[in-house]
């Protein structure tokens, strides 16, 4: 058995690729329009971890998704933490559980889709404005 991919189901696919590729800063991997089945598939993935695709998958008539936190979560490993999460937060990424430990933070997509950040290795020293910083909404 082989992982291949998880899909993603997005209501905006111009917000989630300024998202997941944009910010989050995976790379785009190919792309599937279908005007018969009105859809559309974009694959990405971390650079230099291709095997680790996440598609998206946008439906061209609209629907509402709810309870995107009901899919659980992705989860990608960082090189820091606290670096990828600053960066994040410059780039407008609110950080819903902070990496108050070193080791693990989680953010949301604009699905409510939960991606967890992992510190790669063991965790980092804890450190302010981390260490204190509260959790926002709900990851």
């Amino acid at each position: 058995m082989k992982y291949l991919h998880t899909m993603v189901r997005v209501s905006d696919l111009e917000a989630s690729l300024d998202f997941y590729a944009r910010k989050l800063g995976l790379k785009e991997l190919g792309r599937t329009e279908s005007e018969k089945g009105r859809f559309t598939l974009v694959f990405l993935a971390p650079p230099g971890n291709e095997s680790a695709q996440v598609e998206l998958t946008y439906n061209w008539d609209p629907e509402v998704y709810t309870g995107g936190r009901n899919f659980g979560h992705l989860a990608y490993e960082v090189d820091d933490v606290y670096a990828f999460c600053q960066g994040l937060m410059d780039k407008g990424v609110v950080i819903n559980r902070p990496p108050r430990d070193g080791r693990m933070a989680f953010i949301r997509s604009p699905d409510n889709i939960s991606i967890e950040l992992l510190q790669k290795g063991a965790a980092l020293p804890r450190q302010e404005p981390w260490a204190s910083m509260p959790n926002t909404g709900v990851w």
